[in-house]
């Protein structure tokens, strides 16, 4: 995914997986997930246009995972 401002490049994103072109996974070693971390996998499935995903921690005890899905616009 790249990233610009204004017409301009400023950098480039990319998710850890996609399953099947279908639903989108986020990988996180941390040791606790904030909504930073929501944010970001949040906007990855706006910008692929992707309706399901998911934010995985795998760096605690208990492995965190949320299920994502994005809004559908209304017509």
């Amino acid at each position: 995914m790249e990233i610009d401002y204004k017409g301009q490049l400023i950098g480039q994103r990319r998710v850890d997986f996609f399953v099947e072109e279908k639903i989108m996974v986020e990988i996180k070693a941390i040791i606790q997930m904030d909504d930073a971390h929501l944010a970001q996998a949040i906007n990855y499935l706006e910008v692929y246009n992707m309706e399901i995903g998911l934010l995985i921690n795998f760096s605690t005890k208990i492995l965190q995972f949320k299920r994502l899905m994005r809004k559908k616009e209304r017509k």
